[in-house]
């Protein structure tokens, strides 16, 4: 005969999750209703009387049509959107799974609802949006090629700060490699292997040597900011011809693809590097969740004891999944320099892979979710550069668009993004 249930034990249960779900859903639901607010109240208000003009027209053989918006009335009902939006939330809830499509909606309207209102402070102001597209994806290309990287480590149980080393590093090797070889594509090579040494120096003292893995992430970091600070000067700048004067990969146009308006000059009109990120993008999400070997990945970074109960080789896999990470990230790094400007400057990659370490818990450990948010970073810098010409757009500090992606990731994490955790086994060692 079975023992009864206990009734305190049946209440606790079901008191304790509810009231986290309700405590999410507020919180969540407050940031939608106070950007709603923001949103009518600072842009649509305050907007002045002109219109906003997005354009379409750059780089393809059928150009796409102006569109003209009101700059009052958009901002107005843009917030007014997420407002409802952030009271549904409030009261009903939406499901978990709609929850990004719902931030997603928040972060566009807004975007366009500012945008609007610093278009309307004169007549004639218009965006081409192709263009601050082709930027953001520009901008966006190192931070996705790193939070791929941090998203394989952490998946592993390997918490990947160096990043950035590994970024820098890459940048380097890209540079002299090619500069030396004469080959952009034997730079291109160099910075994957660079970067991957990074990575398996890494992988020895946080798995073998068990060390403590964010202490090792800033320690390799500052190694690297100062190997190459030092080579810098005492190679490139003592002779710049031979040492850093690699070249830029210059952009390949897919045929067909390029012409389709708006997405064929945004991504079927790019280098080698960008092309292989899409690749590596697909790829990763395959991997880590179709496949034995994602299957592997995702059980020695929850639970590795029992993945080596059932014969999974764990150290095995993390090295193996820190080195290729490694790899990935070192690709960004070469993107960096001979993808962007060709030759290197000390401290090129300027903190990019702390924001891809940021990209990585936005996206939460997936990723396409990584992709997004370190979109969503390339976006904010692009908008940066253009927000200044347009009437109102002085009026906005630079500061303040560059917080904004850390403040949407501190939102993200305490309202949408809580109560997905990271893999449980992340920055664990496991014994020998």
């Amino acid at each position: 005969m079975s023992a009864p249930t206990r009734p305190e034990a049946v209440v606790t249960h079901e008191a304790v999750e509810p009231r986290a779900g309700r405590r999410a859903r507020g919180v969540s639901g407050v940031l939608l209703l106070l950007v709603g607010l923001v949103t009518v109240v600072g842009w649509g208000l305050g907007s002045g009387p002109g219109d906003a003009t997005f354009s379409f027209g750059e780089g393809t053989a059928v150009t796409l049509p102006d569109l003209t918006l009101p700059g009052t009335a958009t901002p107005v009902v843009l917030g007014g959107l997420v407002a409802l939006l952030g009271l549904y939330q409030l009261a009903r809830g939406f499901r978990s799974r709609r929850t990004p499509v719902v931030a997603g909606i928040a972060v566009v309207a807004f975007v366009l609802a500012f945008l609007a209102w610093a278009m309307s402070g004169g007549e004639g102001s218009s965006i081409d949006v192709v263009r601050l597209l082709r930027s953001t994806v520009f901008l966006a290309t190192p931070l996705i090629l790193g939070a791929l990287a941090g998203v394989l480590g952490e998946r592993s149980g390997v918490v990947n700060v160096a990043i950035e080393g590994q970024l820098l590093t890459g940048a380097f090797t890209a540079a002299l490699v090619a500069s030396l070889a004469g080959s952009l594509g034997a730079g291109v090579v160099g910075a994957v292997l660079a970067g991957a040494l990074v990575g398996w120096l890494l992988a020895v003292f946080a798995i073998r040597y068990r060390v403590n893995q964010v202490i090792l992430g800033v320690v390799l970091n500052a190694a690297a900011l100062g190997f190459t600070g030092w080579a810098y000067k005492a190679l490139m700048q003592s002779d710049t011809a031979r040492f850093n004067s690699p070249g830029v990969l210059q952009p390949v146009a897919i045929p067909v693809l390029s012409e389709i308006p708006v997405l064929g000059p945004l991504l079927f009109d790019a280098n080698v590097v960008v092309y292989l990120m899409y690749v590596l993008i697909v790829a990763l999400q395959v991997v880590l969740f179709r496949t034995r070997w994602g299957l592997r990945t995702r059980a020695v970074g929850e639970h590795p004891k029992a993945a080596d109960t059932l014969g999974v080789p764990v150290l095995r896999m993390r090295y193996v999944n820190v080195v290729v990470a490694g790899g990935m990230a070192g690709l960004g790094g070469a993107f960096l320099s001979v993808g962007t400007i060709g030759p290197f400057t000390e401290n090129m990659s300027a903190g990019k892979g702390f924001i891809a370490l940021a990209a990585v818990i936005f996206g939460r450990w997936t990723p396409k979710g990584a992709v997004a948010a370190s979109l969503l970073f390339g976006f904010f810098a692009a908008l940066q550069t253009l927000v200044g010409v347009l009437p109102y757009g002085s009026a906005v500090p630079a500061s303040f668009l560059s917080a904004l992606p850390y403040l949407a990731t501190i939102f993200a994490v305490a309202g949408f993004v809580g109560r997905v955790r990271p893999p449980a086994a992340s920055g664990e060692p496991y014994p020998a």
